[in-house]
């Protein structure tokens, strides 16, 4: 249960409003108290208060007045209505203004734990439902995207443009920047949010493999083939393609999804029949296009196919101030998928986070706080919990360059990663801030074993 989760307590009469919230505070819950109804919605203004508890007799602003003021600020805060005065109207009046429980002057501590207790297992079991059914079905919307930072809240308002459009997206920035996310934000926000969004990771599969996945194969169209297999634009027909790593593509693909970005149909491999899609096409990259446009390893006109919008996403460490927005997040989401009763994170703690330059971004983020959540013994992390990462981070500011050429240099660093990450490749390549498939190249290139 989230004790840190804060109550209010809100009555007139000082002994009564100071009282109950000793009890609660016994019971190791964060209690403030307001001696009016005025004060009450002040102070909600602040504080995303769980339960508030509201007299309903106040002089000014009285309890039915005081609660649909605060559920105009905070329309999830679960209003108990405080009454010496209780009758049959008393009690419909203030259920059908939206007060979840009320009770009865005098009140008994025995009570009162037992009702904030029952409230707030229903708010936690609330709160896991929406996080499992999320990631069951995968469907985030922009106000899932968890920001204050300026540059993020302009591109959330053009994506919110955008959502209704077919116009192609490509998005840029560096691994674990939260592409997907925001190509989901799109696809779900807009009129194609009830058709499917098909995602392909570009760099996952070789040439063969790739085009088979994206445009499909017929029977005996080469060994194995032992049916008809629809490709992931088919799949999509109607809804959102997500090509994820675009830059990685091979230049025949790239010649083939020109053509389908430009007539909306294509063939399957070893097919003679045209199939036609209505798909929207969004893109990610973690590459510079344009300078691999440059470099003749990407085709120029796909180039501008695919950048008719463009989104580019800043890496965590320009946007220092989502880093605690984010950890809270994290360990909100973990815990609960985890069953570890962590309520929080200490001031000292995200002073390290917000230190730290996160190579990896925000799915770097999400792993520290993962392994944090696993192997913490409190209910709060705490700066201990995060003592190795600041650590790793002042020896990599005090690192002194050794003597070698920069071909060593990367491969030191490739297997320096690869032991921190265990081996795990997808890891280590976000570490490094380059793709997978890139990765793989240069571990064949230096000969090292993963």
């Amino acid at each position: 249960m989230k004790k840190v989760w804060p109550i209010l307590v809100v009555d007139d009469e000082e002994v009564m409003c100071e009282s109950m919230a000793a009890w609660l505070r016994e019971d190791g819950y964060r209690v403030d108290t307001a001696p009016s109804g005025v004060k009450a919605v002040e102070l909600a203004k602040t504080t995303d208060f769980a339960i508030c508890f509201v007299d309903l007799k106040m002089p000014g602003m009285d309890g039915i007045e005081t609660m649909m003021e605060i559920h105009r600020v905070r329309p999830e805060a679960s209003i108990i209505i405080i009454t010496a005065y209780a009758t049959v109207d008393t009690a419909i009046q203030a259920m059908k203004e939206g007060a979840q429980e009320y009770i009865v002057k005098p009140c008994h501590p025995q009570e009162i734990s037992m009702l904030v207790s029952r409230i707030l297992k229903l708010k936690k079991l609330q709160s896991e439902n929406v996080i499992l059914r999320k990631k069951i079905s995968r469907k985030y919307h922009h106000r899932d995207i968890i920001t204050k930072n300026p540059k993020m809240e302009e591109i959330l308002a053009l994506t919110k443009e955008i959502a209704s459009h077919r116009s192609t997206v490509l998005i840029c920035g560096e691994s674990g920047t939260g592409k997907e996310l925001v190509a989901r934000a799109i696809h779900y926000s807009g009129d194609r949010a009830d058709k499917p969004f098909v995602t392909v990771s570009c760099a996952a599969l070789t040439e063969t493999l790739l085009e088979s996945e994206l445009f499909g194969h017929e029977k005996g169209s080469f060994t194995g083939a032992d049916g008809q297999t629809k490709g992931k634009f088919e799949l999509a027909d109607g809804g959102t393609i997500f090509l994820d790593e675009i830059g990685d593509i091979s230049p025949k693909l790239q010649a083939d999804l020109l053509r389908v970005l430009q007539e909306r149909r294509f063939y399957r491999v070893g097919g003679a029949e045209e199939v036609v899609v209505d798909v929207r096409v969004i893109a990610a990259t973690n590459k510079n296009l344009a300078e691999e446009v440059a470099h003749e390893r990407f085709r120029d006109d796909l180039y501008y196919r695919l950048n008719v919008i463009e989104i580019r996403l800043p890496a965590v460490r320009e946007r220092r101030e989502d880093i605690p927005l984010l950890a809270e997040h994290f360990v909100e989401k973990i815990a609960s998928e985890l069953g570890k009763d962590i309520s929080g994170i200490s001031p000292d703690a995200l002073k390290i986070l917000i230190a730290y330059d996160w190579p990896g971004n925000v799915r770097e983020l999400e792993n520290v706080i993962e392994r944090a959540i696993v192997t913490s013994h409190n209910d709060i992390l705490d700066e201990g919990d995060f003592a190795w990462l600041n650590q790793r981070s002042n020896a990599e500011q005090t690192w002194n360059v050794p003597d070698v050429s920069l071909n060593e240099l990367e491969r030191r660093a490739i297997i320096a990663i690869l032991e921190r990450k265990k081996g795990n490749v997808k890891e280590a390549a976000a570490s490094l801030g380059i793709d997978r498939s890139t990765l793989y190249d240069k571990l064949k290139r230096y000969e090292i074993a993963h």
